[in-house]
């Protein structure tokens, strides 16, 4: 198995991982908010079965590694019945905007273990600066490092805040039926708003498709600082 693998097969973890946490999240907010359908249907979880759309969650995300492109993908809706929240709009925004957090969350735990990581271990210091400058096209200058438990280990946490950070930053554009849209609907005409909601997945697969520059530009300045992080450790 080449390091190529190897990565492929960290970022199939991670990739399931936070996509798990992200739906537990919306999950956990609605439940708070006072809707209990997505808990009731098992949605308060880490088992990623329980989030798997055959699409969003595999076939795209594969074709995806597969390339070498970034990935990007998603869940099976989290079920919510805005009719049960308290606090219609804000609730139905915070159950929207919660999953995202949760991905961030979650990458700055990832950065955090790989600073403790530069802290006790020079030779750690070294392997996770050269995924930095390197990473994900010449994986190859890691493989002087490949029989320590240092570089698997600081690959897969880098995959893990890297990936993290695309889903989190993805699930914020406005376009239905990702996370974004559920804030912006609630300041939209109705006539407008019908229309918007119309989109469906199509929206999606149009700014997966043909938006995929649009789409860098804006996780690329968020990486940008957890990378000047690491490379300043």
């Amino acid at each position: 198995m080449t390091l190529h693998h190897v990565d492929i097969l960290f970022q199939l973890i991670v990739f399931l991982f936070a996509i798990s946490i992200h739906e537990s999240a919306h999950a956990w907010m609605a439940n708070r908010c006072g809707d209990p359908t997505a808990r009731m249907l098992g949605r308060i979880t880490l088992n990623p079965i329980k989030h798997i759309d055959l699409f969003g969650t595999v076939l795209l995300p594969l074709v995806a590694m597969v390339s070498g492109l970034m990935v990007i993908g998603w869940a099976k809706p989290t079920p919510v019945n805005p009719r049960n929240f308290r606090h219609y709009v804000k609730d139905d925004i915070l159950t929207s905007v919660v999953g995202p957090i949760s991905n961030f969350v979650i990458a700055a735990g990832a950065v955090l273990a790989l600073l403790l990581i530069c802290l006790v271990s020079p030779l750690g210091k070294v392997v996770i600066q050269s995924i930095v400058f390197d990473y994900p096209n010449h994986l190859d200058s890691l493989l002087a490092h490949s029989g320590t438990l240092i570089m698997p280990l600081s690959l897969l946490l880098y995959e893990l805040m890297f990936i993290n950070v695309v889903l989190g930053v993805f699930n914020l554009f406005p376009v239905p039926p990702l996370d974004g849209s559920h804030v912006i609907r609630h300041f939209l005409p109705a006539g407008i708003l019908r229309i918007y909601d119309s989109i469906g997945f199509f929206g999606v697969l149009i700014l997966v498709y043909f938006g995929g520059r649009y789409i860098w530009q804006a996780i690329d300045p968020v990486l940008g600082i957890f990378n000047s992080i690491l490379l300043r450790a």
